[in-house]
């Protein structure tokens, strides 16, 4: 029962919170926007929102760091920028502008992108996260440098840490890998952890979670090209030879049919990892954030009718967290599993006759 007061307490924060974020000032009628709201909370921002009290927005300002080629180098806070300021020239273009949502520098009526290394809200979520997942580990490894592990078991999070890295380098790591899992293991515990707590915190409805951030492409292009890189550069002769030779009759070598199919696959994996790891989560968050917008698209249908939608909206809400509780964990699984398979792909030793 505790535990699932929790989880109610939890979801009644969020439709707080997505409440308290649009709601329309005193005396004003507002008629909510899904996709708007949708696409606020699923997209980046130069700020950090936190909630709206009284008409009021409530966010943390971001450094913002861009170069512009007639003024040079520029650090402030985001907050020059809000609701629509400009700031030594520069701006957020609006919706309907070209680079809506980003800075803009304005030069002599025309709008040009500077070079932009803003801290954005997914940037300072993914510092964050990484942070903590550092502290969890440093705090579990001084637990094996006080005790002895061959006499002493370890209980609480750090047994639940080992517990979870035993099962990734046993079940996943060592059985698709092979002979040299010992040598990939380091970048794939550190895939599937990263993974892992990034997607929880984007569960959490209140700051510092809440975050897109594994729903975001850039995000899952850069873990996916850190897989293709270990497969390719790291790839044995064997790979490169069912790669560029195959074993196929001569005609489909001179074509080259082969060859060129397994080139296309080299590129077709790694896509793969990233829309996996990137739909999933984004798709995550549209779906409860939907959910949730029922209460407040059904507030001018009656008492009834709202009541009656919101019991079955915060059911469904209460169903689909606990559903990305196991989707975050799921996806972590899945990315560790099948960067493991490819690389084990690319270790394999060729067979006798």
């Amino acid at each position: 029962m505790k535990r699932l007061f929790a989880i109610l307490l939890l979801c009644f924060s969020a439709t707080f919170l997505y409440a308290q974020h649009d709601a329309a000032p005193q005396g004003e009628e507002e008629n909510l926007n899904v996709t708007e709201l949708i696409f606020e909370h699923v997209g980046d921002a130069y700020d950090w929102h936190i909630i709206t009290v009284n008409g009021k927005h409530v966010s943390i300002p971001l450094p913002c760091i861009v170069y512009s080629r007639n003024s040079g180098w520029h650090v402030f806070s985001s907050h020059h920028l809000a609701h629509g300021h400009s700031y030594k020239g520069f701006r957020i273009a609006a919706e309907g502008e070209e680079y809506a949502g980003k800075i803009v520098e304005e030069c002599g009526g025309s709008v040009a992108r500077p070079l932009d290394l803003s801290m954005t809200k997914n940037v300072f979520g993914l510092l964050f996260n990484s942070a903590l997942l550092v502290i969890l580990v440093l705090g579990c490894a001084s637990w094996y440098r006080k005790h002895d592990a061959r006499k002493d078991v370890p209980g609480g999070f750090t047994g639940l840490f080992e517990m979870l890295v035993t099962m990734v380098e046993d079940d996943i790591i060592k059985d698709c890998v092979g002979k040299d899992y010992k040598r990939y293991s380091p970048y794939l515990l550190t895939a599937f952890f990263f993974i892992f707590i990034n997607n929880l915190m984007g569960i959490v409805p209140f700051f510092p979670g809440g975050l897109n951030i594994t729903g975001n492409i850039a995000v899952t292009m850069v873990l996916a090209l850190f897989t293709f890189f270990m497969v390719n550069l790291f790839g044995n002769r064997h790979y490169w030879k069912e790669i560029l030779w195959p074993d196929v009759p001569m005609f489909l070598k001179v074509i080259p049919l082969m060859p060129l199919i397994e080139i296309i696959g080299m590129f077709t994996k790694p896509f793969s990892l990233m829309v996996r790891l990137f739909a999933n989560i984004l798709a995550g968050h549209c779906m409860i954030l939907g959910v949730v917008s029922v209460i407040f698209l059904t507030a001018k249908m009656g008492v009834g009718m709202n009541a009656g939608l919101s019991v079955v909206s915060i059911c469904i809400g209460v169903f689909m967290d606990i559903l990305e509780l196991l989707v975050a964990f799921l996806q972590a699984y899945v990315f560790t599993m099948l960067s493991s398979v490819f690389i084990g792909l690319s270790r394999q030793e060729e067979h006798a006759e």
